[in-house]
């Protein structure tokens, strides 16, 4: 393979499995070697990097109906969801007013809750894209909510796959925080970081950021260390990322916090929606939530208790990468 990342117009190598991007914005994904002219189910497959497609070949005398499936893992905390993911699903919706767009939750267990809870039907994505299906939908544009393509978003790829063969098109986004500058790609995590910046505090020698992230035992975890170093590249003062269920841990970061002369700390989340993890794993009261390990460590610290939805400049480029998947479907 040679890895050759270019911004051109979307060409099919084999079964519509590799391409790239139309949109002078968005940046192309992995292209086979061309001298590849045989390539193998297998080897189509392990190429498929960035934004992805699929055209039936058995359905393209079929008429375009189009709709646009956002996928997120959903909060069982209501007023975070309306201000989060139902405003990033608004600001969708605003991009493509022409087009049906739906939202639907990963976690089948919170659709099971907020159902119990609330009476309200957030379908899982298999359920919603069966009901797009029944509705006479041809072509789908999936969009995903997650931060890194971590196990979540390996879900939203498992979509795809699946469901691909029952639609004339299919696409598929990526996360907000996918290319990293490699060759001739965009830097999502500078992107990501810039966004996420303008709601940081400013910070005196002995204050720190804490930015909480959720982590992953997928190896996509590897992101969060360069998060850091885009942190350290930009010169974002005294801000370090850790994780509640992946490295590095809160345990990891109080030495340097401490090898540094820090006093006092803010801690906020770097995940869609300000649910548990933010309320309680970062900010409660119990003894064994952050803060309150931060606080027994000897640190004063402060909480900022709002998900990335909440900010515009990370919604809008969870619209970015909404455009991305339906350029891709709308791509000839």
């Amino acid at each position: 393979m040679k890895k050759n990342f270019k911004k051109m117009l979307a060409m099919s190598l084999a079964c519509g499995a590799v391409f790239a991007l139309s949109a002078p914005s968005v940046d192309a994904s992995y292209m086979l070697n061309p001298e590849v002219k045989d390539a193998t189910p297998a080897l189509l497959e392990a190429s498929e990097i960035g934004v992805l497609k699929y055209e039936n070949p058995k359905m393209q005398n079929l008429p375009n109906k189009d709709a646009i499936l956002v996928m997120s893992f959903g909060t069982t905390f209501k007023d975070s969801r309306e201000k989060t993911i139902e405003a990033t699903v608004k600001a969708i919706q605003a991009a493509h007013p022409n087009v049906k767009v739906e939202l639907a939750f990963t976690s089948h267990i919170i659709v099971d809750r907020i159902k119990a809870k609330e009476g309200l039907d957030i379908p899982t994505p298999e359920a919603a894209l069966q009901q797009l299906k029944k509705d006479g939908y041809t072509r789908i544009a999936l969009c995903s909510l997650d931060v890194i393509p971590g196990m979540e978003y390996a879900y939203d790829k498992a979509i795809f796959n699946e469901y691909k063969g029952n639609f004339k098109k299919m696409t598929l986004g990526t996360s907000l925080i996918y290319w990293q500058g490699q060759e001739e790609q965009r830097d999502d995590v500078e992107s990501a970081l810039k966004a996420l910046s303008t709601q940081f505090p400013e910070v005196a020698d002995d204050e720190a950021i804490l930015v909480m992230a959720h982590g992953t035992p997928h190896p996509a975890n590897a992101y969060y260390a360069v998060i850091q170093d885009g942190i350290n590249k930009m010169q974002l003062k005294n801000t370090f990322i850790y994780t509640v269920e992946g490295w590095p841990s809160l345990e990891d970061i109080i030495p340097e916090l401490k090898a540094k002369g820090i006093k006092s700390v803010t801690l906020m989340p770097m995940m869609m929606v300000a649910g548990d993890h933010a309320n309680n794993d970062m900010a409660g009261d119990d003894p064994d939530s952050h803060k309150s390990v931060l606080m027994k460590a000897g640190f004063k610290v402060n909480t900022y208790i709002h998900g990335l939805g909440e900010n515009k400049a990370i919604r809008s480029l969870f619209v970015e990468r909404a455009n991305e998947s339906w350029d891709m479907l709308e791509a000839k």
